[in-house]
């Protein structure tokens, strides 16, 4: 991957909001339990940032991924997982189809304050019984004269407390489960449509994650992303997104906390020398800032051949799993080595043990990924009768 002075100016642009906007909050939000998304987002967008890749006529940049990828790498710097995570769902996660297939009118009305960060955007689309398995959704969108009528709940949507717009995974038909979804876009003050409290999770303490209940929420079919019956295959279109962005924004908030905990190594002493000098503690965090390396190279060059048209279902997909298991071995390796004081609560590598355990679970988890990946190495067992 080659970066030019752009890139660096992403990069920098992004570094400077965070050290500034961003780190200095981050322990209040986690105490109060969420992040003030309006403020956030409306900051980024009067920088640009909301937009890198997306289309020049809605606001966005209209550069290619390679761009919003250093931008999402530096997220990485964010000392509350929470907070990037609300901008992934943001950029990566609920807008994506919508700037690829949604019509000019639609682009007009919801992308652009996206862009802007005039709105908070959500992807709605697990479910209580349908996390993994999006073929199961269960919540409906029927046709009345020229508008849908959806009904059903969704489950562990993050920003939705405070989303203005909810990107809405439902099934518009009775046919195949690949074929019957259609993706629509639902503002959150249509009547019918409500929240339970905000979900106590074990980690993202800053995100505000909550279920969502559509009780004959009327909305017109103009609303629906591209194609009816399509959702599912944009939805997987989407997801590739989602999935690099877990792997990238995960880089830097690694070689953070190896970075971290070789500083708080050096200095701790027991047994009338530095816990760095422990051969097995050197190796293993050289061990381990060698992975990080090694990842890093897998998902530039994923990222270079979803910029170039290829399909990168399988990089990104073992980008996925690599990114969940190791972030699992860095946090919980570091977090050893800090000892008594790694257990505390605030403590940052305390934090992101808590915050990346998610990783190997949302937007497919390790054994989707894993399914995936043989499915596409041709390993599978063969469908018999």
């Amino acid at each position: 991957m080659r970066f030019t002075e752009e890139h660096t100016a992403i990069r920098n642009t992004t570094a400077q909001l965070i050290e500034k906007e961003i780190n200095p909050y981050s322990d209040a939000w986690e105490e109060e339990g969420i992040f003030p998304a309006h403020e956030v987002f409306k900051k980024m967008g009067d920088l640009g940032l909301l937009g890198i890749n997306k289309p020049v006529e809605y606001g966005g940049m209209g550069l290619d991924y390679s761009y919003q990828m250093v931008f999402t790498e530096e997220l990485g710097l964010i000392t509350s997982g929470g907070v990037s995570m609300g901008i992934g769902v943001q950029t990566d996660m609920a807008t994506p189809a919508l700037a690829k297939f949604g019509s000019p009118e639609l682009c007009k009305e919801f992308l652009v304050p996206a862009i802007a960060g005039d709105a908070v955007f959500s992807i709605a689309v697990s479910e209580p019984h349908a996390g993994s398995d999006v073929a199961a959704i269960k919540t409906t969108a029927r046709k009345d004269g020229d508008d849908y009528v959806i009904n059903g709940s969704k489950m562990w949507i993050t920003n939705s407390t405070q989303a203005d717009f909810l990107c809405v995974l439902a099934n518009t038909s009775d046919d195949k489960p690949h074929l019957n979804k259609s993706l629509i876009i639902v503002p959150t003050k249509t009547p019918g449509v409500s929240f339970s409290e905000r979900l106590n999770k074990l980690g993202m303490r800053s995100s505000d994650t909550a279920q969502v209940f559509f009780d004959e929420v009327r909305v017109p079919q103009r609303n629906r992303i591209g194609e009816e019956g399509q959702g599912f295959v944009y939805q997987m279109l989407q997801f590739q997104e989602e999935r690099l962005y877990a792997a990238v924004g995960s880089l830097k908030s690694m070689d953070s906390l190896i970075a971290q905990t070789i500083e708080y190594t050096r200095d701790r002493k027991i047994f009338g020398k530095s816990v760095l000098d422990n051969q097995v503690v050197h190796f293993r965090l050289a061990e381990l800032q060698t992975e990080v390396a090694a990842l890093r190279a897998l998902t530039y060059d994923a990222v270079e051949g979803y910029i170039n048209g290829e399909d990168v279902t399988m990089k990104a997909s073992m980008a996925k799993l690599k990114v969940g298991r190791l972030l699992r071995e860095v946090t919980d390796s570091c977090l050893q080595y800090w000892g008594g004081m790694g257990f505390m609560w605030d403590n940052p590598v305390a934090r992101a043990y808590r915050d990346t355990r998610i990783t190997s679970i949302g937007g497919g988890a390790d054994e989707v990924m894993l399914s995936i990946i043989c499915k596409m190495m041709g390993t599978l067992p063969s469908k018999k009768g």
